[in-house]
């Protein structure tokens, strides 16, 4: 099942309905094809309040009859706007460690954690800001996990259990802040619209295998990160392991799983104000965002 927050156009809230939760339907792989029906009746408005008991209502929600509308017809907004954590895992493929360590980033011997704070999180078509104070704007696909299931001290092996579905996520950086302007990641990782998320959650029992997914970010058309999921250091059920040894993960919570090689900052070819970053992972959707200029900067 796939299940996205979304608005209606209808000329209220200055243009954009109120938010919605709704069932995604048709093949991924053919986006005109695809609706969205109206679950709210049966779900409210909010996925993360409905993810601890997701099984429970997968009837209802499968079955749930509202209004349905063409994809192309409503806004997407981030699948869960509102997680307690947004936490990501730098340098997690191979390729990537290398040309960070080119970049002057030192390559870690242990899975490396850092905080994006959750205010920089927006919809899957959201413009995403070129800071003012820095021209180091990156982009960084990854496969988003969503937490299903409170949980602490989880086994590699019984990880997948607490694994609510997946997603596709942009991780940008303002490499500037993240390797020079602060002693953490977290600013460099934190401005405001640099979490695009979406376009909607795609539930486990969907997902053969999270561990085999194909992943393409496109600049402008360009092909800047082609590569698969299978190519991670620390997989996703290590991944849960080892937080899940310090800390409780809670239902909505969001783990960025790593970024394959590609970025922009070995090259110096950074985005600028009018490039369309596509963020596209195999079954699960894609991400189209635009960067745009601070509004205090708009003509």
């Amino acid at each position: 099942m796939r299940l996205a927050r979304f608005r209606v156009t209808d000329g209220t809230d200055g243009g954009r309905g109120p938010v919605r939760l709704g069932r995604v339907d048709g093949d991924v792989a053919a986006p005109r094809t695809l609706t969205i029906t109206d679950v709210s009746g049966v779900a409210g408005a909010s996925l993360r309040a409905i993810l601890p008991d997701l099984g429970a209502r997968r009837a209802s929600l499968a079955g749930a009859t509202g209004e349905t509308y063409a994809l192309s017809d409503v806004v997407l907004e981030a699948p869960v706007d509102d997680p307690q954590k947004y936490l990501g895992i730098g340098m997690n493929y191979a390729a990537h460690a290398e040309e960070a360590r080119q970049a002057g980033i030192p390559v870690p011997t242990s899975q490396l954690w850092f905080n994006k704070q959750v205010s920089c999180i927006v919809g899957p078509h959201a413009g995403v800001v070129k800071p003012e104070v820095s021209d180091e704007l990156d982009y960084e696909i990854e496969l988003a996990v969503v937490i299903g299931k409170r949980c602490r001290h989880v086994a590699a092996a019984d990880a997948r259990s607490v694994i609510a579905g997946y997603m596709v996520a942009n991780d940008v950086s303002v490499r500037d802040w993240l390797q020079k302007r602060s002693p953490t990641f977290t600013l460099g990782k934190s401005f405001d619209t640099h979490g695009p998320l979406g376009p909607w959650l795609t539930t486990d029992d969907e997902v053969q295998d999270p561990l085999d997914l194909g992943m393409r970010l496109t600049v402008n058309g360009e092909v800047r990160q082609d590569w698969r999921t299978d190519d991670m250091i620390h997989d996703v059920y290590e991944q849960i392991a080892y937080l899940t040894q310090v800390m409780t993960l809670e239902p909505g919570d969001v783990l960025a799983t790593g970024t394959p090689s590609g970025i922009g900052a070995p090259t110096g070819r950074f985005l600028k104000v009018g490039d369309v970053v596509r963020a596209e992972i195999e079954g699960l959707g894609a991400l189209e965002n635009t960067v745009v200029t601070e509004p205090d900067q708009a003509a």
